[in-house]
């Protein structure tokens, strides 16, 4: 029972809503200009730092570009000395116009400059991804389906046990070519 639970869960929204508010404290930044620069209503911005929003992968990218961040220092959870995650126990973000979800599974530590994500995706409209921060590589191996990823324009077809790596400082997309695609996500900080 406890792993369908965790496996239905949502994104940790409370930790979401104190990284977004504690980030943006940071930065000096009023909870409009934040919006501005995101490209959110400032209600939208409002209702998320309250924990009470329910953010899409693409609201908490525009958020970690505009906050200049890695987009793990949003959805990070505490980290313990061992830490084990079993498969379908990771929250999952979904996108908004694309059958496409991605659940981080490691953070980058203090001082390191990885993220480390599962991502899924079923046939149907690509997931279009804005360029992320200055510096970002993204490494992808795929571990089941077919997708078609990378830059906009120089999209590549990768199978199970392929690898690609690609700037991800540029606008880029996946798409999954067949049922039940999935791939590990590398996320590389400069």
């Amino acid at each position: 029972m406890e792993r369908t639970e965790a496996a239905t869960a949502g994104p940790p929204l409370q930790a979401i809503a104190d990284a977004v508010r504690r980030e943006r404290t940071r930065r000096d930044l009023s909870l409009g200009e934040l919006a501005r620069r995101a490209g959110l209503s400032k209600s939208t911005l409002s209702q998320l730092e309250s924990g009470a929003g329910n953010p899409s992968v693409e609201t908490l990218w525009a958020l970690a570009v505009a906050l200049g961040v890695p987009f793990a220092r949003l959805v990070e959870t505490p980290v313990q000395a061992v830490r084990v995650l079993r498969s379908g126990e990771s929250a999952a973000l979904t996108a908004e116009r694309a059958p496409f979800s991605s659940a981080l599974l490691a953070a980058c530590p203090p001082g390191a400059r990885r993220d480390l994500h599962l991502v899924t995706a079923e046939p149907g409209p690509a997931r279009e991804a804005h360029a992320h921060i200055p510096g970002t590589v993204e490494h992808m191996l795929v571990t089941a389906g077919r997708w078609l990823a990378g830059p906009d324009g120089a999209e590549v077809e990768l199978g199970p046990g392929d690898y690609a790596c690609f700037p991800a400082d540029l606008p880029h997309r996946y798409t999954a070519l067949a049922p039940g695609s999935a791939a590990m996500l590398v996320m590389e900080y400069t």
